[in-house]
């Protein structure tokens, strides 16, 4: 049975300021930064073996999986595909408003200037479609939240509404089997 890993990102400027950040590139906070290092630590101490870290090329992905490599050891690869959802105009609006809320609901819809949920739920799955088939190789998979719930909807069934709402926190590691 294989397995990948996926984390999220650490905390960003725009997480304390509660924005979307989607594809808009938010910087890691000091704290995100020790996050990440306490991530990578904790791989390593889990002794979770993998053969390369995938990340979103978006900075605070990108510089949270530079920490884990540099405590793991484990090489490191840019992953266009892992790039955040393109959120159009909510992108710097309130994570937490209802117009943004309702919107996430309608899985077509491209978020004036952004991408449906459709999009980015094909690249994603095309990605891991890859993954999954290379039995002989372990990923970790380092990017965002969105992309977190595009993969859990990959390995469990879900409703629109557990879809909609499913998150993890930053830095969280998790571990999906195939």
């Amino acid at each position: 049975m294989g397995c990948l890993y996926f984390v999220r990102h650490g905390q960003t400027v725009w997480n304390v300021e509660n924005k979307i950040c989607g594809a808009t590139d938010s910087p890691l906070t000091d704290l995100g930064r020790e996050q990440a290092r306490e991530t990578g630590q904790k791989i390593l101490e889990e002794g979770i073996k993998a053969d390369l870290i995938l990340y979103s090329p978006l900075s605070r992905a990108k510089d949270t999986a530079m920490e884990i490599s540099k405590i793991t050891g484990i090489p490191t690869r840019a992953e266009q595909r892992l790039f955040e959802q393109n959120f159009g105009k909510y992108e710097g609006t309130p994570r937490n408003g209802e117009e943004f809320k309702e919107a996430k609901k309608q899985f077509l819809n491209r978020y004036e200037g952004g991408e449906s949920m459709f999009q980015l739920a094909q690249r994603v799955y095309n990605l891991l479609d890859e993954v999954v088939s290379d039995k002989e190789k372990t990923y970790i998979l380092v990017a965002h939240n969105g992309i977190a719930r595009v993969i859990h909807s990959y390995f469990y069934e879900m409703t629109n509404e557990e879809y909609a709402s499913y998150g993890v926190k930053n830095a969280t590691v998790s571990k999906y089997f195939f």
